[in-house]
């Protein structure tokens, strides 16, 4: 018999701005887009709760900000995470390092992140899983305070990073040299995360990608992974942008907007290709989201199998 297999495509940074939140919609009513997560803080946040609310096939989680970002909490609140504007810093890096080594830190971290989930939940959508802006939510500093929350949250679903080097250089050899350091450091904080996380009966998916391929998520790059995935339970995720007046499409102060708008776009195109449906399909993926998985009664059982299965 074979196995069932289940594909999430995630929008990242939905609220983030007009054009993020028009490219989600536009990806998940016309393409293959099933999920996305929310930047409570972010300038279009308002606007991407109504869509969400006016698309309800559409899981939505919390996209927490932690770096390249404002905070929900005043700055003077939590003055050793941000500057006098609430800014969180633009360096994964320097802010890696003071999560882990700044003792006042600690404390801060956990009232931002309790402040971001109070937050979405105010919403009143339903939470389909948490992740983090650049990835920042599984610093083991800040995943553990997530597990203490998950209960009072009902966090039922973190995605840990997790994508083979090899399968990706197949596809694209470009920046080599950040691969495979993001592989090396990516890989350790996946095996970490998936320790703590079982231990708290909080599910992840056997296989994420786009990490090692990020601003590139483009239809030839999915079109030459597809078909080499061997996970059944995965998660691509990618950040589809398109024009819209009035707001930035930068992520960080320090990046190129046209260059964001541009690879934005390209992943947009790809969200609604009919060859990229195609191929999952032809490679047995249904493609779904957490909230739909959990809604099967098998789903916890087939999860628990599938990751011990694939362990690594």
């Amino acid at each position: 018999m074979q196995a069932q297999r289940f594909a999430i495509i995630n929008g990242d940074d939905f609220g983030f701005s007009e054009g993020v939140n028009q490219a989600i919609i536009k990806a998940h009513k016309e393409g293959v887009l099933t999920s996305t997560s929310l930047m409570v803080s972010a300038d279009a946040a308002k606007e991407a709760v109504t869509l969400a609310k006016a698309n309800p096939n559409l899981a939505v989680g919390l996209h927490l900000v932690l770096i390249c970002g404002r905070s929900v909490l005043p700055p003077e609140q939590i003055s050793h995470l941000v500057d006098k504007q609430g800014n969180f810093s633009n360096s994964p890096f320097f802010a890696g390092l003071r999560y882990q080594f700044v003792k006042e830190a600690h404390q801060e971290l956990r009232q931002e992140i309790r402040a971001q989930l109070e937050k979405y939940r105010s919403t009143g959508l339903p939470l389909s899983h948490v992740d983090g802006h650049l990835h920042l939510h599984i610093h083991p500093v800040v995943l553990r305070i997530l597990v203490d929350l998950a209960a009072e949250f009902d966090i039922k679903v973190i995605r840990l990073p997790s994508e083979e080097l090899g399968m990706t250089l197949r596809v694209n050899r470009s920046n080599l040299l950040t691969k495979l350091v993001w592989s090396g450091v990516f890989g350790r904080l996946r095996r970490y995360g998936e320790k703590l996380l079982e231990s708290q009966g909080i599910s992840f998916t056997q296989r994420v990608y786009g990490l090692l391929q990020t601003g590139g998520i483009t239809e030839e790059y999915l079109l030459g992974l597809i078909p080499q995935i061997q996970a059944n339970l995965v998660e691509i995720y990618s950040h589809p942008a398109m024009p819209a007046a009035g707001f930035s499409t930068r992520r960080c102060a320090n990046a190129n907007a046209n260059g964001e708008l541009e690879t934005g776009e390209a992943e947009l195109a790809a969200l609604l290709s009919r060859q990229v449906r195609e191929a999952l399909q032809s490679n047995g993926f249904e493609i779904t989201n957490h909230h739909l998985l959990s809604q099967r009664t098998t789903y916890s059982s087939f999860l628990l199998h599938e990751v011990q299965s694939h362990w690594f």
